[in-house]
């Protein structure tokens, strides 16, 4: 059991779950496109399989295959973080030479059933990396 269900089950009822709806809607749509993130002038994330999720009034997140990622720049962080929507988060931190960057990405190790589709999936905050481009075709 994943999700919702299985938070409420492991007796974590001190966290509000909530369910995306009208007033808080959440989409998520494969990108469509490729997408790269860099930092520190090199490419640390490739892929044509990231999906676009859309939350609210909030800007538009690019969730990238954790396969898709160099795992040579990605170091562990204690940070963590709840969204009653989405879970728990987990962060890691990256490190391109001698330059670490904290909790400059996160996943949802275990996202509620509304959001499933983000398993194995992480995301960057883009003030803490160098781009994230969505490479369109023209």
């Amino acid at each position: 059991m994943r999700g919702a269900r299985a938070a409420l089950s492991a007796g974590m009822t001190d966290k509000k779950v909530l369910v995306p709806g009208p007033d808080h809607p959440i989409t998520i749509e494969a990108t469509g496109a490729r997408v790269t993130v860099t930092l520190g002038g090199r490419v640390i994330a490739d892929t044509t399989a990231a999906l676009t999720l859309r939350e609210a009034s909030y800007p538009p997140v690019q969730y990238i295959p954790l396969a898709d990622v160099d795992a040579a720049v990605v170091r562990p962080s204690d940070h963590a973080s709840y969204c009653p929507f989405k879970g728990d988060a987990s962060y890691s931190s990256l490190q391109v030479g001698d330059d670490v960057v904290d909790a400059a990405m996160w996943t949802y190790p275990e996202p509620y059933d509304a959001v499933a589709e983000i398993l194995d999936h992480v995301a960057f905050y883009p003030e803490r990396v160098d781009s994230i481009r969505v490479h369109r075709a023209a």
